[in-house]
């Protein structure tokens, strides 16, 4: 899937996706001199807070924006584009981290098999991405409305992978993996703007629903969802998306 990221607007109105990923460090608990992988390092924020904490790392994007505004903002840290699915390196890593990417990445079979491979034994994962149900009423309100509008097509596109807790789990240990934790839980996720916070995720995460759409016509129909949405997701002056978390810690055999 062929996303255009904006890197301002994430970085922005959007940073909570790093900003909730900080609590993912902790449970990776990153050692002096550990070569660690970071896959869908975005902007790099996590990767260089990795850094900080003394070990060596290398964080990865599909993105070339991404990864241009990585290596803009830290200079000192290693950044690569790499597609999540189809990668591999010299040497392998003590640990492969990765905070809200891999529901992004349709071939999961085949990341799950490329990251078993990248460790060393004994290696650890630690992931974090979005799980069954995630942004459940979001998209199915999008859809309902772009099916209104008659784009059909566009309502029917699948860019997501949101897996059961048994779903991932079987995937992970298929290939070798133990797997230590599987949690998923839901996490209400407050939006940055009050006016637009609806309206500013779909551009950033929606955006190819909106493919071959007027202009127009996708403002108008983002102005809908977000009006269809409020009953359920404005609360106490704040937007909320509907965000649910699969967690998952896992050592390779």
């Amino acid at each position: 899937m062929n996303t255009k990221w904006n890197t301002d607007l994430y970085d922005t109105k959007h940073n909570f996706v790093f900003e909730y990923g900080a609590g993912l460090i902790d449970i990776l608990n990153p050692k002096p001199d550990e070569y660690i992988l970071d896959i869908g390092c975005g902007t790099g924020a996590l990767t260089k807070k990795i850094q900080d904490l003394g070990a060596n790392v290398l964080g990865i994007d599909a993105s070339q924006d991404m990864i241009a505004k990585a290596k803009q903002e830290f200079s000192d840290t290693e950044f690569l584009v790499a597609n999540a699915a189809d990668f591999s390196f010299p040497s392998q890593f003590d640990a492969i981290f990765s905070n809200a990417t891999l529901h992004w990445v349709l071939e999961y079979k085949e990341a799950a098999k490329c990251m078993y491979d990248a460790l060393k034994p004994n290696g650890r994962l630690v992931i974090e991405f979005g799980g069954k149900g995630n942004v459940d009423v979001i998209v199915k309100t999008l859809r309902m409305v772009l099916t209104e509008y008659g784009y059909v097509s566009q309502s029917k596109l699948e860019q997501w992978y949101f897996p059961s807790v048994s779903e991932y789990t079987q995937v992970l240990e298929a290939i070798g993996f133990e797997v230590e934790l599987a949690q998923l839980y839901k996490r209400p996720t407050l939006l940055a703007d009050e006016q637009t916070g609806i309206t500013d995720w779909l551009s950033m995460f929606a955006g190819n629903f909106f493919t071959g759409i007027e202009k127009e016509k996708v403002s108008a129909i983002k102005e809908e969802v977000q009006k269809l949405l409020k009953p359920v997701l404005f609360k106490d002056g704040n937007w909320y998306a509907d965000y649910k978390r699969l967690r998952i810690v896992a050592t390779k055999n």
